[in-house]
This record gives C-alpha cells, sequence and structure tokens, in this order.
C-alpha cells in the first residue's frame, strides 16, 4: 500500500509538472534527493559525494573541535543588493553562523481547522518517510527535540552546504531534514537562502530573499512570481497578510531575539529591552 502511494505521487507530478534540465538551463534547481523511501539523514553522503568532498561527523559540534558549525558559513554570503549582513544583531547572526551551539525548546499545538488533514498526511507519508514530520499533539514533543548540524563541504574543504537534522525525544523519530545554503535565483544579484528538503527521487525546495528590519531583525521572504512587478510585491504582500483568505504565493519570516537559552558574550537570559 504505502509502495503504491509513494509511486502514485510520483507519477502525478510527472504528470502536472515539466521537465527540467538540471545539468544545464536548470542547474540552480539541482538540490539533494533521497535514494531510500526513508529519508532522515541518508541523502548526505551522496550529496557530499556530488561535490567531490566529505561530511563532517557530528563530533564536529563538540566544543573541542572548534566553533560549532552553522547552516550557513557567514551571512554575509547573503550580501547583495538589498542585504547587508553588518547591519543584523549579533544574536542572530551567531545563531546562522553557529546553529549547533543553539539549543531547541519546542511545543505543538495545531488549529482544529486544518488538524485532520496534517494528521492524514503524517500518517500517509511524513512518519513512514522521517520528512517533514510534525508533531501533530503536545505530548509528541514532551520530551523535547535534538537538533543537529552536520555540514557538506567540496573537495577543496569550503561549506557548500549544512544539513539541519531534528529528531524527537526519546525516540529518534526523525521530524526534519533540510539542506542550507545561499543560492542566487536566476537573472537576480541579490543570494537567498536555500532550504531544499529531500525526498525519494525528489525534493521540496524554498528560495528565502533576506532583509534587515529596522531592529536589526531578519526577515527572510518569498515574493510573488514575476508576474508581479518587483516595486509592489512587498507591498502586495503587506496588504495580503491581513486578509484571512492570505495567498499562498507569499511567505514572509521576521527574526527577531526574544531571549537566548545559554549564554553568549559571558552573559545568560538576555531578553531584549526594545
Amino acid at each position: 500500500m504505502n509502495h503504491r502511494l509513494d509511486l502514485g505521487s510520483r507519477k502525478f507530478w510527472r504528470l502536472a509538472g515539466r521537465p527540467v534540465d538540471l545539468a544545464g538551463e536548470h542547474s540552480w534547481l539541482r538540490a539533494p534527493v533521497s535514494h531510500s523511501s526513508t529519508v532522515a539523514d541518508g541523502w548526505l553522503a551522496a550529496e557530499a559525494a556530488h561535490h567531490g568532498g566529505t561530511v563532517d561527523d557530528d563530533a564536529a559540534t563538540e566544543a573541542s573541535a572548534g566553533p560549532a558549525p552553522g547552516l550557513l558559513p557567514a551571512m554575509a554570503v547573503l550580501d547583495g543588493p538589498g542585504f547587508d549582513a553588518s547591519r543584523l544583531d549579533p544574536r542572530i547572526r551567531d545563531f546562522y553562523e553557529h546553529t549547533a551551539a543553539w539549543h531547541m525548546e519546542v511545543w505543538s499545538g495545531w488549529s482544529p481547522l486544518f488538524w485532520p488533514a496534517g494528521e492524514l498526511i503524517a500518517r500517509l507519508f511524513a512518519r513512514r518517510v522521517e520528512q517533514l514530520s510534525l508533531p501533530m499533539r503536545p505530548l509528541d514533543v514532551a520530551h523535547g527535540m535534538d537538533s543537529r548540524v552536520r555540514v557538506i563541504r567540496d573537495r577543496d574543504g569550503a561549506q557548500v552546504g549544512a544539513a539541519w537534522l531534528r529528531t524527537l525525544r526519546p525516540s529518534g523519530r526523525y521530524v526534519f531534514s533540510g539542506c542550507y545554503s545561499a543560492r542566487r535565483l536566476p537573472g537576480s544579484t541579490q543570494p537567498s537562502v536555500h532550504v531544499a528538503f529531500p525526498l525519494e527521487s525528489g525534493n521540496l525546495q524554498v528560495f528565502l530573499r533576506p532583509a534587515v528590519g529596522d531592529d536589526g531583525g531578519l526577515v527572510l521572504e518569498s515574493p510573488a512570481g514575476r508576474k508581479v512587478p518587483a516595486d509592489r510585491r512587498h507591498a502586495d504582500a503587506m496588504v495580503e497578510r491581513r486578509r484571512r483568505d492570505f495567498h499562498h504565493e507569499f511567505a514572509t519570516f521576521r527574526f527577531r531575539p526574544l531571549a537566548e537559552h545559554g549564554t553568549w558574550e559571558g552573559r545568560t537570559g538576555i531578553v531584549p529591552t526594545r
């Protein structure tokens, strides 16, 4: 039954989608895929081999191994016409550049309106393939969630991607397995945060354009397509956010440090005053 579900979903997307040339015109869409029906972290070795490099061991996150790895080697890789990493709050830069040094606290809650669909997807696909398996009940995360970062390097040792792996305690079941990097969309001079979620024989991708908020916060926005003039995209997105039937083409994320658990520059329990 599960095999037929997976095969049917792949055939649907092949019929509904269009062919791409990942070695040529559409190389910007090339991203990790899973060669197994269970995703977890099984795609890492193949992705490192594609770049002729290696994957850092989990031991690299220990203090004795040097600075903790991050989702990006430096926020400056996103610098461009619309983004200046030096204006970010230092704590946000530290999170992205040394993600493994941060601890995650999570609680799950779903709207009753969306819970049935979420539970159906979780039962049919997400839990089985161990990808985007979002907790459906508060008790699912009662024991907490572990967060690991494993850096993917090319043959020269440069970071070309980072896997952010999140698993539930104490079962170790994968909730999330994503590959983070910086990448430009065709025709754009502004790098975006690129996140790919490997799936069997495919993947799900998102490109998030960075901007700095007035308070040093990070804004990650996935704007509308080319049919909307560039100077109208952000304004239209802000209008749509106030509508209950928020259009699915817009996704805006705003990050502002609220509190710190652990230490930073010798201080603990930091809560911004502004």
